[in-house]
């Protein structure tokens, strides 16, 4: 059945209410400041893997996109991350935050020690954004409806209870606050415009369910690698690899 816009945009925000990874027990573990400084490291590690494919999933998108308005507006989300040639970016911005917990940028950016399920996860991500309709493609996107206050608990918290924590190494996340409201704006508004039979706000819906368990995947991952059990994987960071 097909909803109006009102109740389809009340559909997809009780998919985050749900389902987003803030009600993960790692970030809550994170954000209250009961993780071991190993225990950040490896998430550092691991967040690191899915935020340098975010400008490669949305390559994909683009790649895919015959109207040049919307390739004009999506290609921010890349600069976003990649920045300029020679500084600013979001990739740049996590790799200070990997050296102010210890950890040679090098190693990080080399994906060296990232878990084989955060990486299946995070790939699955970019291979169903290339490959979907545009319209699921770009609902998968629309996780960052839920970001700005996971964003504001994480700053808060990690000043908090952390000694690493200052404005250099948490500026990825103060960025995050003003970039995200205006692509998920635009994302929200253009999944809604074209969302417009049951069937299509179906497979947006499932878009970004999907999304949801892939970012929940890593935490998943995360937690049985260095929290409880405690098993570290063939090919995961071990502690004190890739120390400056």
């Amino acid at each position: 059945m097909t909803q109006d816009r009102v109740g389809f945009e009340a559909r997809l925000r009780q998919i985050g209410a749900e389902r987003y990874h803030d009600k993960h027990p790692f970030h809550h573990l994170l954000h209250s400041g009961g993780c071991t400084l190993e225990q950040v490291r490896a998430w550092v590690i691991n967040r690191y893997y899915y935020q340098s494919r975010i400008p490669m999933k949305d390559a994909a998108f683009l790649s895919r996109c015959e109207d040049a308005d919307l390739r004009r507006i999506w290609r921010s989300r890349i600069e976003d991350h990649d920045g300029g040639v020679e500084e600013g970016g979001g990739i740049r911005r996590w790799l200070k935050l990997a050296e102010g917990v210890g950890l040679d940028p090098d190693y990080v950016s080399s994906a060296r020690g990232v878990l084989p399920a955060t990486r299946f996860a995070v790939d699955a991500y970019i291979r169903f954004v290339r490959d979907q309709p545009l319209l699921p493609a770009m609902a998968s996107s629309l996780t960052e409806l839920f970001a700005p206050a996971i964003h504001e608990n994480r700053i808060a918290g990690l000043l908090k209870h952390y000694a690493f924590a200052n404005d250099q190494t948490i500026a990825y996340f103060q960025h995050r606050l003003t970039e995200a409201p205006k692509d998920v704006a635009f994302g929200l508004n253009w999944v809604l415009d074209h969302a417009v039979t049951g069937a299509d706000q179906d497979a947006a819906a499932a878009a970004l369910t999907f999304k949801t368990e892939v970012l929940w995947a890593q935490l998943d991952a995360l937690e049985c690698a260095y929290v409880t059990p405690g098993r570290i994987p063939p090919g995961g960071w071990v502690p004190g690899e890739g120390m400056l």
